[in-house]
């Protein structure tokens, strides 16, 4: 019994070690540029705006990255954050 108690407790601490690290996450994001996504939107289109290279590709994957996203398909309504340092499209 004592085991399971043990066992309880450090599930609940990590658990709330986790919840501590997300909440910081999503802080640090708060202070970035976000842009909402407007129907007939895609997320190349919108990396190829805040980049001057050729090649979107980079931003597109900075851009997944910060909002987690597991793919470019983005739907009308969805709030990206944007790198530091760009100014939003609108």
């Amino acid at each position: 019994m004592a085991v399971l108690v043990l066992v309880a407790l450090g599930v609940l601490w990590i658990g709330g070690r986790i919840d501590m690290a997300s909440a910081g996450e999503r802080e640090g994001l708060e202070s970035l540029p976000r842009i909402t996504v407007h129907a007939g939107d895609t997320l190349w289109e919108i990396a190829d705006a805040l980049t001057e290279e050729a090649d979107a590709g980079p931003m597109v994957r900075r851009i997944m990255d910060l909002n987690g996203l597991s793919g470019s398909e983005v739907r009308p309504g969805t709030r990206l954050y944007l790198p530091e340092g760009l100014v939003p499209l609108r």
